[in-house]
């Protein structure tokens, strides 16, 4: 795992020392990412320089470094990721060698760097890609045909912006890398801003600084001098296709018995999970005690066994105040730590962490991002880190096997909803927000025992408040929106923006209707995997643990599991009114379903009451409406009326502010004036 950089200078006015360096200065502003080495290299006749910050996972010693230049001499790469199936491609690539008559590799060592670089040199970008199983975001720069290809794995693991700027290519794992570029200074794009308030983070190919751009998920991107001289760079193509993939097994779905699929599914997910332990360093998870990380944990206890290797090493996080007891899963996680025999360790978070931690959660981010489990997420990252340079987790599991409520209730909700008139449903929206979140939990608190297990839920307040936003709205489409959105009205606060196109917004990039009908639970699930994993769940768990160099994994992203997801039947994703059954299933053959069978939890924090207490100072300052005028980004009555609101006790307004509250805190860390 590391950190890339680079400059592509169309106008040849940079000798190759000052281009080195601007590459080096644009890593080492990334240095959090990669803090075991780091290289530059520059291409005397290209105009190009590669800059890269090591985290040291494989091959330890030298023969790892980077940027590295494939046996041949004509290609130079700069690498951030894992390939986890290196082995196998120095097999392939030594085989295709031998067949074609070309001479033997003498590799360097076992870095999965090299047999990628010899795999791009040997087939391309696209098959090598394809030929691949990992994590990634790349820069390969062609020697003799003098371009640059960018890329960026198939599920959005992985982070990689650019940006062009007088005639010159800027790229960079993150955009702090981009701003350290000399004359490189954009301002906010104001369209954007509106989408990250309404989404709590910036979905690709867009970003909040005006003319930069995150390479989607699954894309490539191949550039010449000429492209950046007029301006018009090519369109990212894609390498890999999630709206195919979907397709292909919605089209085809599993005809197997319950228990074939959960054999075929448990081999799938052994395979991910022991090609992830692989490492020359200490590995660990994240434990939560929910299905996803649990079963994860489980496969690695079970691996570990095969092999006569020590006991997992698992890692957690609970709250030492009241407010945080609705989120507190570190008994549950500690009790499935013990019956798989793991060594387990426990972070326990207090409220004064909270402002501690709240301030520098832009630096942590490097851009807008409202995703509040950030914070605890960087915590238990860096307890992780101080005993594990690499840890396995759950994420994904929820996307790609339909663990969201609104997989299962908001689905079956829609379904129910095409024969009610939208004046019933306004009045029931009336009716459930006549009571504040909390009336509703202490309500809940009691009945709550009477209920089946399936209909429990975790803060059901906040749940049936942003239900109500979603009950009058007429469409599918509406009806998602409301249901992701911190803000439904954005242009409150950013008069005059026109939000850009998402996916929501481009139903030319779902799968097709006759698969995959709108509101129905495939189709939220594909929506979730398309924007919410890469730009919300993989963003944070990335900026979290690279904060603090350390090394996360996510198995159930492996993309042949993924494939194989989209083609269990719809009962293998719900079923009994739950949604993972097939994780379910396979979990209860490792952990007594009495230590994981829950309501929802999430990875959240007790933000409503942090917001009243040790965060309301700096909340204050930040939203200040004086300061919101003179800044210029936001219209101050709205944010004004929602910290009232938020601060009577009888509104829950945490979703809508703590976006607002990011961006400020980024502006002023940034540098950046209205």
């Amino acid at each position: 795992m590391c950190g890339i950089a680079g400059i592509f200078d169309s106008t040849g006015a940079l000798p190759p020392q000052e281009l080195a360096a601007i590459a080096g200065r644009m890593a080492h502003v990334q240095d959090h990412r990669g803090p075991d080495g780091h290289g530059v290299w520059a291409d005397s006749n290209g105009g190009i320089a590669l800059g890269h910050r090591r985290l040291a996972v494989l091959e330890l010693s030298e023969a790892g470094h980077q940027p590295m230049v494939s046996h041949c001499g004509r290609y130079a790469l700069s690498f951030n990721g894992e390939i986890y199936n290196h082995a196998d491609l120095r097999t392939q690539i030594e085989a295709a060698r031998s067949y074609s008559g070309r001479p033997a590799i003498a590799w360097r060592g076992h870095s999965d760097t090299e047999v990628l670089l010899e795999a791009l040199a040997l087939w391309g970008p696209e098959e090598a890609l394809g030929r691949s199983t990992g994590m990634f975001a790349l820069a390969l720069w062609d020697r003799r045909d003098k371009t640059l290809t960018l890329g960026r794995d198939r599920l959005g693991e992985k982070p990689l912006t650019y940006a062009c700027s007088r005639g010159r290519l800027l790229f960079a794992s993150e955009l702090p890398g981009l701003t350290a570029a000399p004359d490189f200074c954009p301002g906010v794009d104001r369209n954007v801003l509106a989408l990250y308030l309404r989404l709590s983070c910036v979905p690709a190919p867009h970003s909040i600084l005006a003319g930069v751009r995150k390479l989607p998920a699954g894309h490539l991107l191949t550039i010449s001098a000429a492209d950046i001289a007029s301006s018009a760079l090519p369109a990212p193509k894609p390498f890999w296709s999630l709206k195919s993939t979907a397709e292909a097994g919605l089209a085809m779905p599993f005809g197997g018995t319950d228990a074939e699929a959960l054999e075929r599914l448990l081999s799938l997910l052994r395979k991910s999970v022991r090609h992830q332990m692989l490492a020359d360093v200490p590995v660990g998870a994240l434990l939560s005690g929910g299905i996803d990380s649990s079963l994860i944990t489980a496969l690695m206890a079970e691996a570990s066994t095969s092999l006569g290797a020590e006991a997992v090493r698992t890692f957690t996080i609970g709250y030492a105040d009241g407010d945080g007891a609705a989120y507190d899963e570190s008994v549950q996680a500690e009790a499935v730590a013990h019956h798989l025999g793991a060594r387990h360790s426990t972070l326990v978070f207090r409220p004064q962490d909270a402002l501690g931690l709240a301030t520098r959660l832009a630096q942590v981010s490097g851009e807008p991002f409202a995703d509040a489990s950030l914070l605890p997420t960087r915590l238990v990252a860096g307890l992780t880190r101080s005993q594990v340079t690499v840890c396995l987790t759950g994420d994904g599991g929820d996307e790609v096997f339909a663990g969201y409520n609104r997989h299962v209730q908001g689905a079956a909700l829609w379904a129910q909803m095409a024969g009610v008139s939208p004046g019933l449903r306004g009045a029931a929206a009336g009716a459930l927000q006549s009571l504040s979140p909390r009336a509703w939990d202490r309500l809940f608190a009691v009945v709550n025992p009477l209920l089946p297990k399936n209909a429990r839920q975790r803060l059901p307040g906040e749940k049936l408040h942003k239900l109500a936003q979603a009950l009058p709205v007429r469409v599918a489409t509406a009806f998602y929106s409301a249901l992701v959105s911190a803000w439904t009205d954005p242009g409150l606060l950013v008069p005059g923006a026109s939000e850009p196109t998402w996916v929501l917004r481009h139903p030319g990039a779902w799968p097709a209707p006759s698969l995959c009908a709108e509101g129905s639970t495939a189709w939220m699930q594909f929506l979730d995997t398309a924007w919410y994993l890469p730009e919300d769940i993989m963003t944070k768990v990335d900026r979290a643990s690279m904060s603090v160099g350390l090394e996360s994994r996510a198995p159930y992203l492996d993309h042949r599991v993924v494939e194989f997801a989209w083609s269990l039947p719809s009962n293998m994703r719900v079923r009994g009114g739950q949604g993972k059954w097939a994780l379910r299933e396979l979990l209860a053959r490792y952990v007594p379903r009495a230590l994981w069978e829950r309501p929802k939890m999430g990875f959240g924090v007790p933000l409503d009451a942090w917001l009243r207490g040790p965060l309301k100072g700096w909340a204050e300052a930040l939203l200040d409406p004086e300061r919101l005028a003179c800044e210029g980004y936001f219209e101050p009555a709205p944010v004004a009326k929602a910290w009232a609101e938020h601060q009577s006790g009888r509104f829950n307004r945490q979703y809508g502010l703590w976006p607002v509250l990011m961006f400020q805190s980024w502006l002023e860390s940034a540098g950046i004036s209205g």
